[in-house]
């Protein structure tokens, strides 16, 4: 077995022969025979001292630098003709297969994307990406995910969280649905626990996302649509375009501090458009949290304090009973007020659970912990009343 030593100094050799016209032509000589005794004396002492292991090596080398030198001359002499026109038509047929074989394997992997895209369309939480500012330090960002436009709108035919769930029954994450035919798709958070199928709509969990907005954010929606747990609103009319056509559950889920978990259903959930202010409707509560959007059982509380049948309101755009102000300002977020409510879900995030102020302005949901215990989690979802008998009652933990 040759040594490294050998290769290093068959480099070294064939570097300095390149470098050296002048011992390139006796290498040539030296491999083929020809020349005088003195050429080829002076051919070796000359490569003798291109490396300080030559002396070493030189003798065991002398077969192979034959055989390397005899290759030089070869080719410098013409031994190798040119490829006929035969050969090159081969040689390069196989450069194409070999193209054609990387070009299939690419299409392999686009196909197998597609397929996921078309199946699942999840969009996984985002990568963080390292961004300088000017002070010189290093901090990270997240990016949210971008969404395919043009031709990437055919992919969608989900109406719902719950045809999708008929379809698939893939896990809970981000999702693009399309609820109307004519309309872009837009991302949506699909809770497929709890039976599966729900469309969340909004979700508090932390307080990083401010919900004291004006009414074209309300519209449109708001906040982060990249992990599990972030907080958002789905937009009034994402939640008109879902609910058209169908009849709806609402659920409620709610959580404390002590992490109680309690939930409450409507059916018959409903939402108006924007000509009419995104007026809310419900029909009958079942579930331990209370009838908070009815205002309770007390009726002079409901007069007041019911918010089915009520506009949207938010800080720009009144919309109450409440002759007297703005309910909205008065309680920080945009929601059904009426003069102004017993459940408040858009409200401002307390630490903690209770809270003081001039007004019950919190995450509340006044039939279970009443109008001054901020709740610490709070999920509202939607999916097809005929979903129910199949699916479950949705009674199940907190999603």
């Amino acid at each position: 077995m040759r040594s490294r030593s050998h290769y290093l100094f068959l480099s070294k050799f064939y570097k300095y022969c390149k470098q050296n016209p002048v011992r390139k032509q006796q290498a040539i000589s030296f491999a083929s025979g020809r020349g005088t005794c003195e050429a080829h004396q002076g051919f070796i002492k000359a490569t003798a001292h291109t490396s300080a292991c030559a002396h070493t090596y030189l003798m065991p080398l002398v077969v192979s630098l034959f055989l390397v030198l005899n290759m030089v001359w070869q080719c410098h002499a013409g031994a190798f003709p040119p490829l006929s026109a035969k050969e090159e038509c081969m040689l390069g047929l196989s450069e194409l297969k070999q193209s054609i074989q990387t070009l299939d394997h690419k299409l392999v992997l686009g196909e197998w994307q597609l397929q996921n895209l078309r199946e699942y369309r999840y969009f996984p939480p985002p990568k963080l990406r390292q961004i300088s500012i000017p002070n010189d330090t290093v901090t990270y960002k997240t990016t949210a995910p971008l969404l395919p436009l043009g031709p990437g709108n055919l992919l969608v035919h989900d109406k719902d969280c719950s045809e999708l769930y008929d379809r698939l029954q893939p896990p809970s994450g981000f999702y693009r649905i399309k609820p109307k035919a004519a309309s872009e798709p837009f991302l949506v958070y699909c809770d497929m626990e709890d039976g599966g199928g729900w469309t969340v709509f909004q979700k508090r969990r932390n307080g990083k996302v401010d919900f004291n907005r004006d009414w074209a954010d309300y519209r449109d929606g708001f906040g982060n649509y990249e992990l599990w747990n972030d907080e958002f609103w789905l937009g009034n009319e994402n939640i008109h375009s879902v609910l058209i056509g169908d009849e709806y559950l609402l659920k409620i889920d709610l959580m404390d501090w002590n992490g109680q978990t309690k939930y409450a259903i409507y059916d018959n959930f409903k939402i108006s458009d924007e000509k009419d202010q995104y007026r809310l409707s419900v029909g009958v509560c079942s579930g331990q949290a209370g009838d908070g959007l009815s205002g309770g059982t007390n009726m002079v509380e409901q007069w007041s304090a019911s918010l089915s049948g009520m506009q949207f309101s938010t800080r720009d755009q009144d919309n109450d009973r409440y002759l007297q102000g703005n309910c909205a300002e008065e309680n920080i977020g945009g929601w059904w007020y009426n003069r102004c409510h017993a459940a408040n879900l858009n409200g401002k995030f307390y630490r903690g659970g209770e809270y003081k102020g001039e007004n019950d302005n919190g995450v509340v949901w006044g039939t279970w912990r009443g109008l001054w215990y901020s709740l610490r989690h709070t999920t509202m979802k939607v999916r097809p009343q005929h979903a129910m008998a199949g699916l479950g009652s949705g009674a199940g933990p907190e999603g």
